[in-house]
């Protein structure tokens, strides 16, 4: 079993910058691909970006390539997604979820945390 928390949500500006949180705890973490996703009012959840514990890989989707990083700090358990020059596309609930494959497919994620708001807006 696997338990996600995010944090880091909330509402700025075009072109601000913020840092999602994911606090992850479990047994065996480290076998363990964490995915970030959103979903928009109205559309399908969307792939945005993993980071694999086990060795740090990390896969950018193309729509946010070049905006947004993902990292990670392996001794909290915790995983990043930073987010920068957001725009109003980027509004969505912003989930971390676990995945034993490392894969782009919601469907290919076990675990879900409860998702964080966020709203880009002037």
């Amino acid at each position: 079993q696997v338990q996600l928390v995010e944090s880091g949500g909330g509402l700025v500006q075009p072109g601000s910058s913020l840092r999602l949180s994911c606090a992850a705890s479990g047994r065996t973490l480290s076998t363990y691909t964490m995915g970030w996703f959103r979903q928009a009012p109205g559309k399908e959840r969307e792939f945005v970006a993993y980071i694999r514990w086990s060795d740090l890989l990390t896969y950018v989707s193309n729509s946010v390539k070049g905006r947004f990083t993902v990292s990670s700090e392996n001794a909290k358990n915790t995983v990043f997604l930073q987010m920068d020059s957001l725009n109003a596309e980027d509004t969505a609930v912003y989930f971390c979820a676990a995945a034993l494959r490392t894969r782009t497919f919601p469907s290919e994620y076990n675990y879900w945390g409860q998702g964080t708001q966020v709203t880009v807006s002037s």
